[in-house]
Order: C-alpha cells, then structure tokens, then sequence
C-alpha cells in the first residue's frame, strides 16, 4: 500500500509542477499585455496561488463544506454511518477516522475533502443514506477514504487552487484587453515585441483550457485508484459496483455542487452519468466501466488484479496501478453481509436525522408514539395526537439553545 501512495505522489508531483510552470506562463503572459513587463505578472499569479494555497491548507475541507452546505453529524445522530467509517478507516489504515457530514440532497452522491489522513472529511448525501444497503455504503465510503489515504484529495484540492488561479488570470487580461484596448507601451513598435506579444495573448487564451484538461485527467485516474482501494478494503467489490449502478439510476442535479467541486465526488453531480459522453473534459470515467471492472474480480482481489481487469475491460494496454503496488498480495472475496434494514427503515433513519440537524424535539409518549416537534413550538405544551398525553415542548440536549 505504501508503495502504491509513493508511486501516486510522484505522478501527482510531475502533474502539480507541470501546473506550476502553467500558472507562472500565464502569469508571464499577463504581465506582457496588462502590465508592459513580464515581472509583476509572474509576482502576480505567485502572489494568488499562495494566498489561495494558505488558505486550502489551513481549512480547504472546511470551506468545501461550507460551499456545500454540508452539515456535521455526530456517531448519535447515524451510529450505521459512523460504524462503516470507522471500520473502513481501521482497514484502510487511517490514524484516525474522518469527520462526517451530511448533505440535504436526494441524489445519491459522496465526496471526500482534507489535506491528508489527520485533517479529513466524508461527506455523503441523504438520498445516499436512504437508498443502499449497508454493503454498498461501505462500498462508497471505502472509496473516499482510499482518496483520503491515497493522498488524492490533497492534490485535487491544490490542483484546483492552481487551475482557478490559471483562470482568474487569465480572466483578468482578457476582461483588461476587451475594455481598455490594446496596450499602450513605448516597447510595443520595438523590434522583436510584436511576436512575443501574440504569443503572450495565445497563452491568456489557451491556458485555462490546458489547466482544465490537466485536472480532470488526474481526477479520472483518481476514481480508478480509489475504487481499486476501495474492493481491496471491503474485500467486497461487488457491494462498489452494485452502489454505482444505484447512484446513476437515481441520478439528479445537485443544488449545492459546482465545477471546482464536482471532480471530487464519486460521480459527477452536475452531468447525467447516463448520458454523459467520454471525452478529454469528463471528470469520471464512464460508470458502466468502472462496474464491469469490479465485477471482473472474482474469487480474490488485489491491485493486481483490479489492473488486469482494467486493461481488459478499457482495451488499453497500460494499466492504471503503479507498479510497484502490483506485489500485494490478493485477500479472498468475502461473502455479503446481512441488512436487515427496509428501505422503509432507512428512509426514516434519514429523515429522523435531518430533523433532528433541523433543532427538531423528540419527545416520547407512555403510549409509545415519537412526537416530532419542529423549533417554532419550543416552551409550548403540546397533546400527544394519539393519547392526548400533554407534552412540555424543550429544545433538545445537543442543541445550541438547550
């Protein structure tokens, strides 16, 4: 395993560096038209990327949750959820499990977001709770934590600083170029500064392009290592595969997620995986692959084998898993476990979950009805519908205003 994260870093090195060099040409680029000297363009976009890298290294999944309006829950508020994170985190490795979220979603969606194992965080959505078996959550939490260990979502998140920056540069040099005419500067008629200026404008106009492609691609590798992670984990990748197909039958839009955000999660948010076409912007492989992949394991697991599979499946003749991972050994495929949960079970842990994030009381009845009170009725007396057994309305004892 150990072997697989070096190997993943150095790819993950190559690629930031790469970024790297693109952000400070693009910096170069603006300074050649906005500022008439290459110099404060390149401080320019040093400056922004820094600034941009503080800030993702001190709180990046913080403020990913924010923007996603995710909410924190507690091992009381969902004990299954937590059970599976934290087994996935003993099995995986982790020195200590992630934080755990919720978001008020229906479609059924994951992603991770942290700086590394010490400093992480699971989100999942609650159409995510209601609709899969405990197999298949393990399944999709395995896969975020394998980004977590793997070191992705460390990457992905500096990747994205730096592409953002690459835009917003370029952004700026375009929106100067457009309102305030072509530049004005005593070098422009010298000799030799026409072509550099053509090519600074080429670059302002292909770069974010480049830094987009150079993205997407290390996050669709990502999925396949994660996923690879994940049946080697749960030595169960059938429960992966199976909470695939149930994520893209139920796809929908999702509200709170956007284009920085949509690589992360374990499918697209923003583009139906059902009709989604393969090309070089796509930020998932096609689902329908990454099952027939899983399901090719049969018998036993291992990296190696999940790379087989993958070249047979995909038809490409270079596999995805480095190397030096390849030696693992392969664990037996387990057999699946028993839930003995309803859907009906699961629709309710879900609501009863989101209600109580929500501030709302429950408040039980001698009769043995739940009273379900919303915050608007706090320091009211309210009659049990079933009973008529008088109830004091209090806030509840993991409220804020108990």
């Amino acid at each position: 395993m150990w072997e697989l994260i070096r190997a993943n870093q150095r790819r993950s090195n190559l690629l930031m560096g790469a970024m790297g060099v693109l952000l400070l040409a693009t910096g170069w680029a603006v300074g050649e038209t906005v500022f008439a000297a290459p110099v404060p363009g390149v401080l320019v976009a040093a400056g922004l990327w820094l600034v941009q890298s503080e800030v993702a290294l001190r709180s990046g999944h913080k403020l990913l949750m924010l923007v996603s309006r995710a909410r924190p829950v507690s091992k009381q508020d969902h004990p299954i959820l937590f059970n599976v994170v934290e087994e996935m985190s003993v099995a995986s490795g982790l020195p200590r499990p992630p934080e755990v979220y919720i978001l008020d979603e229906d479609a059924p969606n994951a992603f991770a977001a942290g700086m590394g194992p010490e400093r992480a965080a699971v989100a999942v959505t609650a159409g995510l709770l209601e609709r899969l078996t405990r197999d298949e959550l393990q399944g999709v939490i395995a896969h975020e934590i394998s980004h977590i260990k793997h070191r992705d979502v460390r990457y992905l998140t500096l990747m994205a600083v730096m592409a953002g920056s690459v835009v917003i540069l370029a952004d700026f040099a375009r929106r100067v170029l457009f309102f305030g005419g072509v530049r004005r500067r005593t070098s422009a008629n010298q000799r030799g500064a026409a072509p550099i200026y053509l090519v600074a404008l080429v670059l302002i106009l292909i770069a974010p392009l480049v830094a987009r492609l150079m993205y997407l691609a290390l996050s669709r590798r990502r999925e396949f290592l994660a996923d690879a992670g994940a049946a080697v984990a749960t030595r169960y990748p059938e429960g992966l595969a199976s909470a695939l197909e149930k994520i893209e039958r139920y796809w929908s839009p999702m509200a709170n997620a956007n284009p920085a955000t949509a690589p992360m999660f374990i499918v697209n948010p923003l583009v139906n995986p059902l009709a989604a076409v393969e090309t070089l912007f796509s930020t998932h492989p096609p689902t329908a692959q990454r099952v027939r992949i899983l399901r090719s394991l049969a018998g036993t697991v291992s990296f190696a084998a999940f790379d087989q599979a993958f070249r047979q499946v995909t038809g490409r003749p270079v596999g995805v898993v480095p190397a030096a991972a390849l030696r693992q050994e392969s664990v037996p495929v387990r057999q699946p476990s028993s839930d003995p949960r309803t859907a009906l079970d699961r629709l309710r842990q879900t609501t009863d979950l989101l209600w109580r994030l929500g501030g709302y009381s429950f408040i039980p009845c001698p009769c043995g009805t739940t009273l379900k009170v919303p915050p608007i009725y706090r320091g009211q007396t309210l009659p049990c519908p079933h009973c008529a057994t008088p109830h004091p309305v209090v806030a509840p004892a993991s409220s804020p205003q108990a």
